[in-house]
């Protein structure tokens, strides 16, 4: 295997143990907490503290790519996220905990931007579909499967290999990067925005945290009204400072490419439905359906085995039906098949619930294969990190709004119904929404020319790259 076939794998697993450790301590919190001297509900800062941390330093990752070169930073990054993990095994007192999962978190705000950095910069564009198919697996099945794993690994081992399992992989992933991926950085080095960073980092912080824990009663109403508002004004002040910044370090000036506008737009509303899944489907199975976490992580699992199959297909289906007829098309489909999950039932056989779950599993990963490549079409070679950069916090966002979209309603439902207690008929309301929220991403991509990204589709004879639109 050679060196660019390595890549999308490498890029790969690193982010895998990023979707994963972000989900996988949700059902561990008691043992930990029991172990540390601290309540569960206390120790839900060790999850919003990893959050906050991946929110803050996501939009300097494309800078310090530039500055110091992709695989020095991806490979840092993955030694930052292992000496997190290992210091959150050894935490004895929650303020341990909490620190060591903000170090996890500075580690993982760099790999998933920089690992797609590394792709887009190292992978031919007519390959680079093919790469992508690898890179949407770990986002689909790491939020999934994290919460049953944990819950088997505290149940029958320790709460500490929940973390340890993350250095021997990233000790291999580290060797892997240093041995197999280029240095690239940028030619012309830019001084480091400062002011950005501290806007755009608290207008993300501010959004991401306010949608994460809006309707999950952890932090009280009028808290997490005032980081909304606060995330909302930080990101305003930006938007009006960024316009006469020379290198903003998020750089919306790339909207007016229309692939990176439509991948932007519409992969935020489609990733509004796919962000609720991990929160309300297991949430359904083990409180509605009364099933144990394995259990449910067994029906959740199968969605992975639909993502796989993308790996192959999504070339092909791309090439033959181009990425607006496939996106429009998937959209819709990938949508429906959130809105089926409000069918399910204590009646639902296991198999119909895992045919329903790996087809929308087929659905959601390859629009995440075909938004996630349509998104470098235009995009020119200097302005690669800037683009990743702000897809990554695109992404953040629209995934926390998917989980507050999604407790929201079934919050909504519990007090519609005038119960106490969650049941199984608190769910559908929040299928529906998300799935037809997901759809209406269908109308976004409807605007794209019907040749867009026919380059990386190979569809076309490969054509000049697009100007830059700021004129570089």
């Amino acid at each position: 295997m050679t060196s660019k076939r390595l890549v999308p794998f490498i890029v790969a697993v690193s982010l895998f143990m990023d979707n994963m450790d972000s989900t996988v301590i949700a059902t561990s919190l008691p043992a930990i907490a029991a172990d540390i001297g601290t309540s569960p509900l206390t120790l839900k800062l060790a999850v919003t503290s990893y959050l906050l941390s991946l929110a803050v330093f996501i939009p300097m990752s494309g800078w310090t790519a530039d500055r110091f070169g992709a695989r020095t930073v991806f490979s840092a990054a993955i030694a930052v996220f292992v000496i997190g993990s290992i210091g959150c095994a050894l935490s004895t007192q929650l303020w341990h905990f909490v620190l060591a999962r903000i170090v996890q978190g500075m580690g993982g705000a760099m790999m998933t931007p920089v690992g797609r950095l590394v792709l887009v910069r190292t992978i031919d564009r007519r390959e680079l579909v093919n790469a992508m198919a690898w890179v949407s697996i770990p986002a689909m099945i790491g939020p999934l499967l994290g919460p049953p794993l944990g819950g088997f690994i505290t149940t029958y081992a320790s709460w500490h290999w929940i973390f340890l399992i993350n250095v021997p992989m990233g000790l291999v992933g580290i060797f892997l990067v240093l041995r197999y991926i280029e240095n690239i950085r940028a030619e012309v080095k830019e001084r480091f925005d400062a002011t950005g960073m501290v806007l755009s980092g608290t207008a993300v912080a501010g959004l991401t945290f306010g949608l994460s824990v809006a309707g999950l009663d952890i932090v009280p109403w009028p808290a997490v009204v005032a980081m909304l508002a606060t995330g909302a004004i930080a990101l305003a002040l930006y938007l009006a400072y960024a316009r006469r910044a020379p290198a903003p370090i998020l750089d919306f000036s790339l909207l007016k490419l229309p692939t990176f506008r439509a991948s932007l737009t519409g992969g935020f509303m489609f990733r509004i439905g796919v962000g609720a899944m991990p929160f309300l489907l297991p949430l359904l199975l083990q409180v509605g359906f009364k099933l144990t976490p394995f259990q449910s992580g067994m029906i959740t699992f199968t969605s992975t085995m639909g993502a796989i199959m993308v790996k192959g297909a999504a070339p092909w289906m791309l090439k033959r039906f181009g990425f607006r007829n496939v996106l429009i098309a998937n959209a819709i489909l990938g949508g429906l098949s959130i809105v089926a999950c409000a069918g399910f039932s204590v009646a639902t056989s296991f198999m119909v619930m895992v045919a329903v779950l790996m087809v929308g599993g087929f659905f959601r990963s390859l629009q995440f294969t075909a938004v996630n490549a349509l998104a470098y079409a235009e995009v020119p070679a200097s302005r690669m990190s800037r683009a990743t950069a702000l897809a990554a916090v695109g992404q953040q966002v629209s995934l926390a709004t998917g989980v507050a979209l999604g407790a929201l309603t079934v919050e909504m439902a519990v007090r519609f119904h005038g119960q106490a207690d969650i049941m199984a008929s608190d769910f559908p309301p929040g299928f529906i929404l998300v799935g037809l929220v997901a759809a209406s991403s269908a109308f976004i991509f409807a605007r794209l020319p019907p040749d867009a990204g026919a380059e990386m589709a190979d569809r076309l004879p490969a054509a000049p790259r697009a100007s830059d639109p700021k004129g570089g």
